[in-house]
C-alpha cells in the first residue's frame, strides 16, 4: 500500500488476469473481492505500527497531555491535539466525498483500461512532485485548508489506479508541507481511513444475500503477507521520498499502464 503505484489497481489487474485464465474468483468489482482488498490493506497497517512505533507512541502520549492541559484550562497551542483533530477532519472529508461516490469508484475495478488511464495520472503526479523545491510548512503550519485538501486527495484515491499514498503526499507537498510531515500525516490518517472502509465494506458483504464468501484462510494469508512485505515497502518509500526520487515510481506506473492497455487489446485482461 505504501509504494505509490496504486496497490488496489495491482490487486484488481491480477484478479482480472486470473479470472481470464479460469480461476474461480469473484469479480474484482464485487463487494466480497473489494473486501478482500481492504483486508490486505489492513494487514499493511501493521507496518505503520512497526515503522512508526516511536512516533505513534509519542504522538498518542502528547495528545493525551494536550487534552489534560485543555481540561485544566492551561494555556498553550496544544499542537498534537490540533493535529489529531486535523487528521480526523481529513478522514471525515474522505468519507463525505467517498461514500456517495464509492459505487462509481467501484465500477472502475471492472475496467482495466480505465485503470491504465488512472495509473497514467498517478505517474504524472509522482513525476511532478520530484520537481518541487524544499517545502516551507512544518507541523505548526498545517491548518484546516491543508487537512481538507489531503482528505480530498484520499477520497479520489478510492478509485483504483490513483495511489492513496501518492495523492495524499503529493497534494500535501503542493500545499507546501515538508516531505517528512507529508509522509507521516499520510500514513497516520491511513489507519482510521482503512479501518472505517473495511467496516463499511464488511457490512455490505453481510447484507448482500447472493455474495460468494471468500474463505478465512485466503483472507488470513493475504493479511499476513501484506503485513510482512509492508515493512520493507514503507521503509523504501520513505527513503526515496526524502531524496525526491518519486520519479522512479512514475516510470513504473507508466510502464504498467502500457502493459495493461496491451493486455486489454489482446484480450488477456
Amino acid at each position: 500500500m505504501f509504494v505509490p503505484v496504486s496497490s488496489t489497481s495491482h490487486l484488481a489487474l491480477t484478479q482480472h488476469w486470473f479470472i481470464e485464465r479460469g480461476a474461480a474468483l469473484p469479480a474484482p468489482e464485487s463487494a466480497e473481492m473489494i473486501l478482500f482488498d481492504l483486508v490486505v490493506h489492513v494487514g499493511t497497517l501493521i507496518s505503520i505500527v512497526v515503522v512508526f512505533r516511536h512516533g505513534l507512541r509519542t504522538f498518542g502520549s502528547r495528545v493525551l497531555r494536550d487534552l489534560h492541559a485543555w481540561a485544566k484550562g492551561a494555556r498553550g497551542d496544544r499542537l498534537y491535539l490540533r493535529l489529531a483533530l486535523l487528521g480526523a477532519l481529513s478522514v471525515m472529508i474522505t468519507g463525505a466525498i467517498g461514500l456517495p461516490l464509492r459505487s462509481a469508484f467501484a465500477g472502475v475495478f471492472a475496467h482495466p483500461l480505465a485503470m491504465a488511464f488512472t495509473l497514467t495520472l498517478t505517474g504524472a503526479l509522482l513525476y511532478w512532485t520530484d520537481g518541487l523545491g524544499p517545502r516551507p510548512r512544518g507541523l505548526r503550519q498545517i491548518g484546516m485548508s491543508i487537512a481538507i485538501v489531503i482528505g480530498l486527495a484520499q477520497a479520489l484515491a478510492l478509485m483504483p489506479g490513483l495511489s492513496r499514498s501518492g495523492l495524499t503526499i503529493g497534494f500535501a507537498l503542493f500545499a507546501g508541507v515538508k516531505r517528512r510531515w507529508a509522509a507521516e500525516y499520510s500514513f497516520f490518517i491511513a489507519i482510521p481511513t482503512i479501518l472505517a472502509a473495511t467496516g463499511v465494506q464488511t457490512l455490505d458483504v453481510v447484507a448482500a444475500p447472493d455474495t460468494v464468501a471468500i474463505g478465512v484462510v485466503p483472507l488470513a494469508v493475504g493479511f499476513i503477507v501484506a503485513a510482512a512485505v509492508g515493512v520493507f515497502a514503507l521503509r523504501l518509500v520513505l527513503a526515496l521520498l526524502y531524496r525526491a526520487r518519486f520519479r522512479y515510481f512514475a516510470y513504473y506506473v507508466w510502464a504498467l499502464a502500457v502493459v495493461t492497455t496491451i493486455g486489454v487489446v489482446r484480450g488477456a485482461l
